[in-house]
């Protein structure tokens, strides 16, 4: 049995990587890249050797390999805590920690987030220690939450505490 053009036509857009598709047509990709580990130094791409030290060495596992085996942060199930580990295991000192601030990203909160639904969640707030996410009370209705970028570290506890993961973290333009 021979399938027909239209279906393996189907499947073969479904495989291609959308992102190289973009680069192909000289087209930015649409969703924000993943950050770099904490203390990325200016030139992290000539420096770094995609040995994995990096995330071999820290200890919330939030450190992963990411595009053409570059290591990136995901904070899906954790937050970085600023340890250092991974900028000591750094040999090509692609990661130095003498940087401040370790990275410039802050949280964002979209539309899809519960208090904006109407139902009461707290929980981002509860979870950032610096205290950078607030809420705006409101006569009548759920407290809506506010992100101070400034106060924000970049820590990503929030991301992975989010249950409706409206919370993405966002490099900071200075």
């Amino acid at each position: 049995m021979r399938p027909n053009l239209k279906n393996l036509l189907f499947g073969l857009a479904a495989v291609v990587d959308p992102s190289r598709r973009n680069l192909l047509f000289g087209r930015r990709p649409q969703t924000p890249t993943a950050p770099r580990p904490p203390w990325a130094t200016a030139r992290f791409l000539d420096r770094c050797t995609r040995c994995g030290d990096c995330a071999t060495a820290c200890p919330t596992q939030i450190i992963k390999v990411g595009e053409a085996g570059f290591p990136m942060v995901d904070f899906a199930q954790a937050e970085c805590t600023f340890c250092g580990d991974c900028a000591r295991a750094c040999t090509p000192l692609a990661l130095d920690q003498s940087i401040s601030p370790p990275w410039k990203i802050y949280a964002e909160i979209n539309a899809s987030c519960l208090a904006d639904r109407g139902v009461e969640c707290r929980i981002c707030g509860e979870v950032c220690d610096e205290q950078a996410i607030r809420f705006q009370l409101a006569v009548g209705k759920v407290a809506h939450p506010l992100v101070n970028a400034e106060q924000c570290t970049g820590c990503g506890a929030c991301v992975s505490a989010c249950p409706s993961q409206s919370i993405r973290l966002l490099e900071l333009i200075s």
